[in-house]
């Protein structure tokens, strides 16, 4: 026994050590990176004579379906109480479609769920997944694909809706304002879009940046894309699209009371002198003053000289005159605010400004002092801009020095005779060897005008429109930074890029972008060659060969599912 026993032991001991040697954490093995697979479809994928109130899906795994709202295309569109998708927020291996209304007769209907359905455990994607049926003996089989562009902005929104609508003797221009199409299709968060399933027929295709997501055109905040002629299928199969913000029919909206002497004349679309008309009774010493709101569509409505509850305006809406009376509620006189927009340091090509928050009426230049570095005055001259809310100190600037401007009490006298206190602020400029040169040469064969734009963060920064025939462009005293070209066609040659308009049929002015930003750093000169007929190439073949879009391969198109 005491044998038995001593051998026992040892066998533990020597076990012991390869069983503690090494600790560490189970790795679980690969990662799962295959998207859910669907396993089977009630009623069948593609099936025909489609008569049931509901439709399940069901996956080899747990699914979850994400921003659903948005990546759910449904075609031709069914409004949203006609239908009940599950799961919603819940993890499920099945996708069931309640239709709570019937379907139209002898129609194919695609569920396109985009890239909605994801696996619960790693979040893999499944891609342009979608189910088709029929309400009728056939399944539509024609496909239409391409891209969509915004007209002048150089990255396209997301989730960009292409609809079609069947050109038939009930089809008018006025239809994508009140019509659903028949087919819907979207970029989901690409560029790309692809329709399936369609019917050989001639249609409209319009692309939206559909805000309410209605499928209706609103001009006041959507974007709008259009083919310049009808397309036929199957004869059409890839169309690219620009997409373009219309200007807005012009209409007045209700005047409001802003503050003391102060009304706001708020407008939809385009303001050029359209006629807002005061029409209360007042006495002679009233004066008025109208300005434009830098931040939003509205006019400013200064007034003095009286002193009222409320004054009445008449304006046209529509085929009509409306009269509004504006009521004034515990008016609260304003103090003239006066800063600087000019910062502390200042370009060598800039002006130093001042931005008032109540219209400036007056100058004394003799309240003004501009002085150098070495406290020498500095000649200047001053403007006030076209909206009275701008004051330009005009002065020769140097490189290496800094300013003191200094303005005393009456210097600016603002539209209620109001003035402000001393008023100082510095700034100073660099070194010429601080900034670098930008020098192109354009090939540009065309005898259309153009406009060139050196762009910095959305800024336009130079700019050149009356070229006379010119094709070197030296832009010099550039701050360093990333900068990019932007070409614009001005077919009308007015010197500004002009947008399209749907119903005029008349689309956007091209915008082309050097594909290459610029990258500027001190004292450097840059010189670079823009090909504008290379550029329109390298632009078509691309969009040629993006707007392919295979099928999914991990889409499941087996009849028997």
């Amino acid at each position: 026994m005491k044998i038995i026993r001593f051998v026992g032991i040892v066998v533990i001991l020597g076990l012991f050590p390869y069983s503690c040697a090494k600790k560490g954490t189970p790795t679980g093995g690969a990662k799962d990176s295959i998207p859910p697979v669907l396993m089977n479809a009630s009623p069948k994928q593609n099936t025909l004579f489609f008569d049931k109130n509901e439709i399940t899906l069901t996956f080899d795994e747990y699914i979850k379906l994400e921003d659903l709202s948005k990546q759910l295309i449904i075609s031709p569109p069914l409004e949203s109480d006609k239908y009940d998708v599950e799961p919603k927020t819940t993890i499920s291996k099945k996708i069931v479609i309640e239709l709570l209304d019937s379907l139209a007769p002898e129609t194919t209907y695609t569920f396109n769920f985009g890239e909605s359905v994801v696996d619960n455990n790693e979040g893999n994607v499944l891609p342009f997944f979608s189910y088709t049926l029929s309400t009728g003996s056939t399944i539509d089989s024609l496909t239409l694909r391409g891209k969509v562009l915004d007209a002048f902005d150089a990255e396209t929104d997301p989730y960009i809706s292409l609809q079609l609508y069947p050109v038939d003797s009930a089809y008018t221009d006025s239809t994508v304002y009140k019509q659903a199409p028949l087919y819907v299709s979207s970029t989901l968060d690409s560029t790309l879009y692809r329709f399936q399933n369609l019917k050989a027929g001639t249609y409209e295709i319009i692309a939206l940046r559909d805000a309410a997501s209605n499928y209706f055109f609103d001009q006041n905040t959507d974007k709008i894309g259009f083919y310049d002629r009808y397309i036929t299928l199957p004869q059409d199969s890839v169309i690219d699209l620009k997409i373009f913000k219309e200007i807005t029919n012009f209409s007045w909206a209700r005047p409001y009371f802003v503050n003391d002497h102060h009304i706001g004349l708020p407008y939809y679309g385009k303001y050029s002198n359209q006629e807002m008309k005061m029409i209360s009774e007042v006495p002679e010493t009233f004066e008025s003053l109208i300005t434009k709101n830098p931040e939003t569509d509205t006019l400013n409505y200064w007034f003095k000289g009286a002193t009222l509850d409320s004054l009445k305006f008449e304006y046209a809406l529509a085929d009509s005159l409306r009269t509004t009376t504006v009521k004034f509620n515990k008016p609260v006189a304003d103090s003239l605010v006066v800063t600087a927009i000019t910062g502390r340091s200042l370009n060598l090509r800039d002006t130093f400004q001042l931005k008032s928050n109540l219209p400036i009426v007056a100058v004394n230049p003799q309240k003004i002092a501009v002085e150098n570095i070495d406290s020498t005055a500095v000649p200047f001259t001053t403007s006030i801009n076209s909206n009275y809310d701008k004051v330009a100190l005009i002065f020769d600037i140097a490189p290496s020095d800094k300013y003191q401007i200094k303005l005393l009490p009456e210097a600016l006298v603002d539209f209620f005779d109001n003035t402000h206190d001393t008023l100082s602020f510095e700034t100073s400029t660099k070194k010429i060897e601080d900034y670098g040169t930008i020098i192109i040469r354009l090939e540009y064969l065309d005898n259309t005008p153009y406009i060139l734009e050196v762009v910095n963060r959305d800024k336009v920064v130079r700019k050149v429109s009356d070229t006379n025939g010119q094709q070197r462009f030296t832009f010099d005293l550039l701050p360093p930074g990333n900068y990019t070209l932007r070409f614009i066609v001005d077919a009308n040659g007015n010197q500004q890029w002009d947008t399209g308009n749907y119903l005029k049929k008349v689309q956007a002015e091209e915008v082309l972008y050097f594909p290459t930003p610029i990258e500027l750093r001190a004292n450097w000169d840059i010189n670079e060659v823009i090909n504008v007929a290379q550029i329109r190439r390298d632009l078509q073949e691309t969009a040629t060969a993006s707007a392919t879009l295979e099928a999914n391969p991990n889409s499941t198109s087996q009849e028997e599912l």
